[in-house]
């Protein structure tokens, strides 16, 4: 049945999600680093810190709770968007398996997780601007945080304060990047996995899966970084009235952050991508499976 594919993929989503949340803070953090610093200048340039003295400076000045910002945001985002991508993503990949041989294609897998990914990530973007805001709150001065008590709370007030389109702000950013992680995650995970197997270097089992899902999570985020850090600095950016934004659409921000910061700007905070993509892309397919396991009499 179709509806078991989005109700496997968003409990495992929900759980990958919410326990990789503080990495993906980290990273959020990581890519905001140097943001507002001006083009060309050497002179004075804050350095910049990895993920473990990111991690430790915002326990220090926060608390432990504060690696969890955003946590709510997190789920509703896992529930709209991650459901939505994985659910389509199923049906399609049925639907194009061939009933004879068992096999679909990688770039009709590919065509899927674009697909996919596109439509989940139209449908949760309120929830992405959301989740990014509420993370990037606390690099912030106190007086200069939006606060945000909840995703629901952002939510509305950002329609309150800045209208009903800034919840789909960077809305092609977030499409574009959501194709590139679900075509390479999705698509990547099935042919490792097919791969191991057809080769019988593994049974089908916890090492297939784990194995599988690594090599997929470090796919995924070579792939879609630079646009990642795009997505976030979009999003982030705060938008005063009667002034013109920081960034006017996403190829201005990625021609000014190359030209502020260089190229490899665009793999800022890399290293904890992957330490959030490696795992979350394991706890994911991980749990996939289990779950599968348990409806399949469904």
């Amino acid at each position: 049945m179709a509806l078991k594919g989005f109700v496997e993929g968003g409990i495992a989503s929900i759980i990958a999600g919410c326990s990789t949340h503080p990495l993906d803070l980290i990273k959020v953090r990581m890519q905001l680093q140097g943001e507002n610093h001006p083009i060309g200048a050497a002179i004075g340039k804050p350095p910049r810190v990895g993920p473990i003295t990111v991690g430790m400076q915002i326990i220090k000045h926060d608390g432990f709770h504060a690696l969890f910002s955003g946590v709510s945001a997190t789920m509703l985002r896992q529930i709209l968007y991650s459901t939505t991508r994985m659910g389509l993503y199923d049906m399609m990949k049925t639907k194009w398996t061939d009933p004879n041989t068992g096999i679909i294609p990688l770039w009709q897998k590919i065509s899927a997780g674009l697909i996919a990914g596109g439509i989940g990530a139209a449908v949760g973007n309120p929830a992405d601007m959301a989740m990014v805001r509420m993370q990037a709150d606390g690099r912030v001065p106190a007086a200069q945080r939006r606060n945000y008590k909840s995703v629901v709370d952002a939510i509305a007030q950002m329609m309150k304060n800045e209208g009903v389109g800034s919840l789909w702000r960077g809305s092609m950013l977030t499409v574009n990047h959501a194709m590139l992680v679900t075509a390479s995650q999705l698509a990547s995970y099935d042919q490792f996995k097919e791969k191991i197997l057809d080769k019988d270097l593994m049974k089908d089992g916890l090492g297939t899966h784990v194995t599988a899902s690594f090599g997929a999570g470090l796919v995924a985020s070579v792939v879609t970084n630079p646009i990642d850090v795009i997505k976030t600095r979009v999003m982030n950016m705060k938008v005063e009235a009667g002034k013109p934004p920081p960034y006017t659409g996403a190829v201005d921000c990625a021609v000014r952050t190359v030209k502020a910061e260089g190229p490899m700007a665009l793999y800022k905070g890399f290293i904890p991508t992957i330490s959030r993509q490696g795992p979350f892309t394991i706890v994911l397919f991980v749990t996939l499976e289990q779950v599968r396991k348990l409806l399949k009499d469904f």
